[in-house]
């Protein structure tokens, strides 16, 4: 039953939140004066291993330092995917790699060969502890120099924080996020670039290290993606910077130039990140349009963000811009597009849709919060973003349930989940004859 990869990426999803949310319930992991309810252990640890960001409690206040490192190592095991993290144990332990560890860690880190996967795993371990090393010391010298903050407390909080960013996880130790910082670039800065390169994606993190200066060489997969990622990160910025600029509930009570750095941090953040400078309660409808278009698109495939991918989302702008124009093949660059993938983007995008349409009217039932908060509040789980209007902790334990559900589902991915739920086992060895509709 479980040796299919996509049905062991999803036990093995499972029984890490398991584990995570036992871990969790334990007295320890809780601070003095506080019990963990099991809905909010489970809470916890669905959105850590999801490195999603959203919180029922108090990050800092309602977890021990045992609470705290067990939800810093939960994202580094989502971020890295628990196939490739199991493999890598594996490889440790063993010194060699069997073909199923290999087909299933191919699952995961979307590597083109199995004969590859051993060689890219260890790519992937090092630059991503090498990447949150350096967000570490930097936030570590940052707290320590600049904010007074004790060596061990600094170096604490910025090995925590390097973990958070990078593996998009949205977890923060501060009570507001990190609004206390929205002055600092230095912060501001590097938890953004962590966020944008955890999210771009391993295998084009890898090929624009290689061929960064000839794009005519670039992938499909990494075209689309910089492509992609650029225009949305610019509209994102052009848009919640304009629609913000005289709020005086967010980036309307900062000096211009913070207000050009904290609109450029608030676009990165939809991408999955899920940290923020402001309450987002305050945004004007414009920005929580933006806000959840970018949350739903999400970040780079076999990367640590969430979202349908902005890969899935570029392929059906080509296909579109295909359909058009009249053209028999999809095309990107040089090459074209293979139709079963173009199948692919689409039933990930639509079934993305309907997840987050049902999810909203289900919440919606359950809370007397305003519609687009609780739309807002739905498609930050599925995107696994972790930015939140601050209805989270208000809403009832069925309605947490069914964000652990939502963060679980878009974490895994939709066509994933679907795959190990429903796969068929055996081709079918028949075609059925054709007939066209009538279409729009």
């Amino acid at each position: 039953m479980w040796s299919h990869p996509s049905r062991a990426l999803v036990a093995g999803f499972l029984a890490a939140i398991a584990v995570g949310a036992g871990l969790l319930w334990l007295p320890i992991a809780t601070e003095a004066g506080y019990q963990a309810h099991l809905v909010d252990a489970l809470f916890a640890s669905a959105s850590a291993v999801c490195v999603t960001g959203l919180i029922t409690t108090d990050t800092g206040a309602h977890w021990s330092t045992f609470g705290e490192v067990v939800i810093m190592l939960l994202m580094q095991a989502g971020g890295l995917g628990i196939m490739s993290l199991a493999t890598v144990v594996a490889l440790l332990v063993s010194g060699r790699l069997g073909l199923q560890a290999r087909v299933f860690a191919q699952a995961e880190t979307k590597t083109m060969r199995p004969a590859d996967v051993r060689r890219v795993l260890r790519k992937v371990v090092v630059f991503s502890l090498s990447a949150e090393a350096v967000v570490a010391v930097v936030l570590t010298t940052r707290w320590w120099l600049a904010y007074d903050l004790p060596f061990g407390q600094a170096a604490y909080r910025g090995v925590f924080h390097a973990v958070s960013a990078f593996n998009n996880g949205g977890f923060v130790l501060w009570p507001d996020s990190m609004t206390g910082f929205r002055g600092d670039a230095w912060i501001l800065v590097t938890i953004a670039l962590a966020v944008v390169v955890g999210g771009l994606g391993f295998p084009v993190v890898f090929e624009l290290a290689r061929n960064w200066r000839r794009p005519s060489r670039w992938s499909v997969l990494t075209r689309i993606t910089v492509l992609v990622s650029v225009t949305l990160l610019a509209a994102g910025f052009l848009v919640i910077t304009a629609a913000e600029w005289y709020n005086p509930k967010t980036l309307g009570a900062l000096d211009p130039q913070a207000r050009l750095l904290n609109g450029a941090f608030a676009a990165v953040m939809p991408r999955s990140g899920g940290f923020n400078t402001f309450d987002l309660a305050g945004l004007t409808p414009e920005s929580v349009l933006m806000h959840n278009i970018l949350m739903f698109i999400g970040g780079g495939s076999a990367g640590t963000a969430g979202g349908i991918k902005v890969t899935t989302f570029g392929l059906l702008g080509y296909v579109i811009w295909a359909e058009l124009r009249g053209e028999p093949r999809v095309g990107v660059g040089r090459r074209s597009i293979p139709a079963d993938l173009q199948r692919q983007a689409l039933t990930i995008a639509l079934i993305g849709v309907g997840v987050v349409a049902i999810a909203s009217l289900v919440l919606t039932s359950m809370t007397d919060h305003a519609g687009d908060r609780v739309v807002f509040e739905a498609i930050s789980a599925f995107g696994t973003v972790g930015l939140s209007t601050g209805i989270t902790a208000d809403l009832p334990r069925a309605a947490h349930v069914l964000l652990v559900l939502l963060m679980f589902v878009g974490r895994v991915g939709p066509l994933t989940l679907g795959t190990a739920l429903a796969l068929r086992e055996r081709a079918r060895r028949f075609q059925l004859p054709e007939e066209r509709t009538i279409v729009g």
